[in-house]
Formats: C-alpha cells, structure tokens, sequence
C-alpha cells in the first residue's frame, strides 16, 4: 500500500512541477542546435539517454510520449529513432505492468465477478491478439493498456514481445513525422500540431488500424478451422 500510495505521490508531484511542459513542440525548437549538437557529439551517450527517458515518461504516465517519438525522429533519424523509441517505450511499459502485477496480484480482476472473470478469461486465451491490437490500435490509453494485462495474469514474454512489435508500426509513422521536422524549420514556419498531424500520417493511423482489425476476423476463421 505504502509503495502504491509513493508512486501515486509521485507522479501527482511531476504533474504539479509541469514536467510535462517541457515536452512540447516550442522546447523542441528552442533547443534544436543545443540538442542536434550533442547528438553529434556523444551519440551513443544521446541515445541511451533518450531511451531511459522516454522510459520514465512512460512509467511515470508523463504526459508528451508524443512529442517525444517525433523528438526521437527529429534527433536520429526515422528509423533508429523508432527503434530507440521502441526500446524505450517497452522498458517503461515493462515496469508499469510489474509494479501493478507486484502490488494488486496476478489475477486481480478475478475480484469483480463473474462478467469479469468471463473477460479475465478471454483475454487469458488470446493474450497475444488482443495485446496487439490494443497496441496497433490507439482505442485506450497507453498507461491503461499497460496494466490492465497485469490484472488478469498475461505472461510477462507475450506482454514484452506484443508491446515491443505492436508499437512499432504507429511509432515509425511519427518518427518518420518528426525526421521532417527540421525542413519545416528550415523553411521558417513554426511547429505544433496541426503541422505535424497532416492529412498523410493521420491517414496513415488509420490504415494500421483497419489493417489490424481486419486480422482479428482472419484468425478467428482459421481458428475455428
């Protein structure tokens, strides 16, 4: 309890200092020399700190995972930057699903009843579908996806492998975004996100998600086969 109410504490405390406003568009701009320079310099050192942050900001539920997938593109390029990305978001969804497995149990919503249990079950059977299409697919949250698996005992190899491949394909679409930022600088116009979320990456979105729920009918088929 002492250990769920410090993380509560916490993460209330990191809202309240506006962590969170130091993610966005107009920090990203203020210190793009500051930031591409030290990628040149030390990219090794760069990455790895770019990963174990967007790590804790997942953990922590930080809000700005957005703008820091585009930073990641913007800083290394479209494709390592959707791999760090990746790595990073795994990690920090990883921690998520062990503290809230360590603190509530295993089979926590076994607690709520049989309609729940009925779920709990459900999700049991096909773990690996249902986690990936809630990763491909932005239907929840990702802080709420991250737990509720712990809750109805997923194994940890299936929730690694579906969030580490799930995200992928979502988070290459912003990395690639965020790798064109730099001409729009260029060019002199200002970053927000009507100018990131154009008309081709949302179009984008929205073919990984019809392509992911198009999967959910096939496999029931061959399932039943």
């Amino acid at each position: 309890m002492w250990l769920a109410l410090g993380a509560i504490a916490l993460l209330l405390g990191l809202r309240a200092a506006g962590l969170g406003e130091l993610l966005s568009l107009e920090a990203l701009a203020r210190h793009r020399e500051a930031l591409s320079a030290l990628v040149a310099q030390h990219a090794v050192l760069a990455a790895g700190g770019y990963v174990l942050t967007y790590a804790a900001a997942v953990a922590l539920s930080v809000p700005g995972a957005v703008i820091l997938t585009l930073a990641g593109g913007f800083l290394f390029g479209a494709w390592l930057g959707t791999l760090l990305t990746v790595l990073g978001a795994t990690i920090g969804a990883t921690l998520v699903f062990l503290f809230a497995r360590t603190i509530f149990g295993e089979n926590a919503l076994d607690r709520f009843g049989a309609p729940a249990q009925r779920l709990a079950e459900g999700i049991r059977r096909n773990a690996a579908s249902y986690l990936l299409v809630l990763r491909l697919v932005p239907l929840f949250p990702f802080f709420l996806v991250n737990l509720v698996p712990a809750f109805v005992g997923v194994r940890l190899p299936i929730y690694v492998l579906t969030t580490f491949f799930g995200i992928m394909p979502g988070t290459f679409v912003f990395s690639l975004t965020g790798a064109g930022l730099g001409s729009i600088l260029d060019a002199g116009g200002t970053l927000d996100l009507g100018s990131v979320l154009t008309p081709q990456v949302l179009g984008a979105l929205l073919g990984l998600a019809a392509l992911s729920l198009a999967a959910i009918p096939l496999k029931n088929r061959f399932a039943a086969k």
